[in-house]
């Protein structure tokens, strides 16, 4: 992901497996769940077993530095395995869906074309989909994209939400934000094509295996407020500040990570330490939800107890 494009940005892709291609590769492994219910530990065990590589599928881990704050499984941890799409990224770049969509299967093709097992981990669902399903990316175009912002900043977000009532009733209803909502805009002036009519379907583009990590969400909840206080006290405003001499503040998508952007208010002495790891608690199990809540709505995924002692057993099982 070496662009600096928006995360619904990219070129056109066609999604095809090709003639017999799909007959000839093992199934594609996604591990998935929700933050802190142990993705990586599950994925390394399962590549260990199975000659595996993984592909690291956290938006937030492709950035280099963003270690401590996106609990950044280390090289100790990985235990020899290759792991693929970590470090990819300066903090002032911004993540792109459709970049990851291209490196990932290409990663992925690597992998099974040396007889290996390709390994996706990771919480950021429109990633894995992105990398999984069938799934095409419209282009973009600089000078709507400016001419609308320029709409937006003179007459607010009512007059371009009545626009894509107009002529894609279905993103209107859906749509909230307003970078969104010019995204639809453009997307539909650039193609001719509602933007609701890009959005993933549930077809996977080339055989695949994915498996949930079914947390007991009070033990998760703990486990998260403990996970950052131990972010705390490894050095995470230290990482911030380091991180923020780099460009931090000017990085679309890396400033907004959970944590950097509670602990920036540290450095702008808007907040204590303490306040900053309370909200960043706070925001880090309202995400948790969030990644339950788009995991659970895919019922091709096979859940399986964090904490079952066979986990990795019942795990293999699933994988043939």
């Amino acid at each position: 992901m070496t662009g600096e494009r928006g995360s619904e940005q990219g070129s056109p892709v066609r999604n095809g497996a090709g003639p017999g291609q799909e007959g000839r590769q093992p199934p594609v492994i996604a591990i998935v769940g929700p933050t802190g219910s142990g993705k990586s530990d599950l994925a390394v065990r399962m590549a260990l077993e199975l000659d595996g590589e993984i592909i690291n599928a956290d938006s937030m881990q492709f950035y280099r530095g963003m270690d401590i704050g996106t609990a950044k499984i280390t090289a100790e941890e990985r235990k020899g395995v290759p792991h693929h799409l970590l470090d990819t990224l300066d903090v002032t770049d911004e993540a792109s869906v459709s970049d990851f969509q291209r490196e990932s299967r290409a990663a992925i093709a690597d992998i099974h074309r040396r007889g290996r097992r390709a390994i996706l981990a990771g919480g950021s669902g429109l990633y894995i989909r992105a990398a999984l399903d069938v799934l095409e990316f419209p282009g973009t175009e600089p000078a709507i994209r400016q001419r609308l912002e320029h709409d937006l900043e003179v007459s607010g977000l009512a007059p371009l939400r009545t626009r894509l009532e107009l002529v894609d009733p279905v993103s209107a209803a859906r749509l909230g934000d307003a970078r969104r909502v010019v995204r639809a805009l453009e997307v539909h002036e650039l193609t001719g094509r509602p933007f609701s009519s890009f959005m993933p379907v549930r077809e996977y583009f080339q055989p695949a295996v994915q498996i949930g990590l079914e947390v007991d969400r009070e033990l998760l909840r703990e486990r998260l407020a403990a996970r950052v206080h131990r972010m705390v006290s490894s050095g995470l405003l230290d990482e911030v500040r380091r991180l923020d001499s780099l460009g931090l503040r000017r990085g679309r998508t890396a400033s907004r990570a959970l944590g950097y952007a509670q602990f920036l208010r540290v450095l702008d002495g808007e907040a204590d330490e303490e306040q900053a790891a309370e909200e960043t608690i706070v925001a880090t199990r309202q995400f948790a939800r969030r990644q339950l809540t788009w995991f659970r709505a895919d019922p091709r995924i096979h859940w399986l107890d964090w904490q079952d002692p066979d986990l990795v057993a019942k795990a293999l099982t699933l994988c043939g």
